[in-house]
């Protein structure tokens, strides 16, 4: 039996909501309440929608905005867990398991690493395989660093056995 080993790239940006938003910021699955939320279709979950996005790259399945567009009104305010949760199946019947998803998100806050953890067992669980989370800042620089918004890049291995 051969391995084929497939790789997938995904990412995802979301600005700040103007003003004041019945919104909750969530990342990763993480509600931060009281902090500025991220303006989007759905719950503009940057992680969730980066993980997915790799995933449907790696299987050659489209993109996010294929699946889930945001002129479709059944995905307002949708949980990008469950989002994420229908990509992996998509994957899986595509034929592939998934190896593991690695995210490193760019954020000046809030701070990821005390919620780690969280993030990563919910992500991981929606996706019923591995997906890490890494948090980095933009010191500062560009539209990231003026805190103008939250941006997620993720890779996904996913594998086929053939005979």
């Amino acid at each position: 039996m051969a391995i084929q080993t497939r790789v997938g790239q995904g990412f995802d940006i979301h600005r700040f909501v103007d003003g004041s938003s019945d919104r909750v910021l969530v990342l990763g699955g993480v509600k931060f309440p009281g902090e500025k939320p991220l303006a989007g279709h759905s719950d503009a979950d940057v992680i969730a929608h980066a993980a997915a996005d790799a995933l449907l790259g790696a299987a050659a399945l489209g993109d996010i905005g294929m699946h889930f567009p945001d002129t479709d009104p059944q995905w307002a305010g949708a949980d990008s867990l469950t989002l994420l949760a229908h990509v992996a199946q998509l994957v899986r019947n595509a034929g592939y398991e998934i190896g593991n998803v690695d995210c490193s998100i760019v954020c000046e806050k809030p701070k990821i690493a005390p919620h780690r953890e969280t993030m990563q067992k919910l992500l991981s669980d929606a996706a019923g395989a591995t997906i890490t989370v890494k948090g980095r800042r933009a010191e500062g620089l560009g539209a990231l660093g003026r805190e103008e918004g939250i941006a997620c890049w993720a890779v996904a291995v996913i594998e086929r056995t053939q005979a």
